[in-house]
């Protein structure tokens, strides 16, 4: 019986076999996802393929995709925690103005390595190398919207998602991206 690699107990890495070769990977359906909206700005610029690709080219696994006008319901449910705030109404109805991306990746730590390429709240306080650093310079749209916590993430992705839509498939270059240490 496997007992977790020594020092270490049993990790999330330990989603794998055993072969003569060591440790070998396997399908991480165990990965922490987040939801990332594309929103309508970005839409609206021809941005997402251009952030689609920033989130991938880090290694991101898109496990759900679908491009769709947010209704006033889905945007009050996600914004929920600001209602008191008064940008508010006009948050939901710049989210509810044009479609939006919405999109859901995985990877182990992705929801606090997303909010790092996102940058700050606004790109004009935005660094560069930021996608709202690199893309904006509004100090009302920010281009996109990533969870801020797992539990965040699962009720946003619930939002939009049926458990169905939500695809668990084993990413072909994964042995390059999340390598499993050998037992040693």
């Amino acid at each position: 019986m496997y007992h977790g690699h020594p020092g270490r107990g049993i990790t999330r890495q330990d989603v794998a076999c055993r072969s003569t070769a060591g440790w070998k990977p396997v399908a991480l359906s165990m990965a922490e996802r987040t939801l990332i909206i594309i929103k309508p700005d970005a839409i609206q610029r021809h941005l997402a393929g251009r952030i689609i690709e920033r989130f991938e080219r880090k290694g991101f696994k898109l496990v759900a995709a679908k491009f769709t006008q947010v209704s006033k319901e889905q945007a009050s449910q996600l914004y929920a925690v600001h209602r008191d705030k008064p940008f508010y109404e006009d948050l939901l109805k710049f989210i509810t103005s044009a479609p939006s991306l919405v999109t859901v990746f995985e990877a182990d730590g992705i929801i606090d390595m997303a909010r790092k390429m996102m940058g700050a709240t606004f790109g004009y306080e935005a660094e560069p190398g930021t996608i709202r650093g690199d893309f904006s310079c509004s100090q009302r749209h920010n281009l996109v919207h990533g969870s801020d916590s797992s539990e965040s993430a699962e009720k946003e992705i619930k939002l939009f998602f049926r458990p169905d839509e939500v695809v668990d498939y084993k990413l072909a270059n994964a042995q390059w991206l999340y390598p499993v240490r050998k037992n040693t």
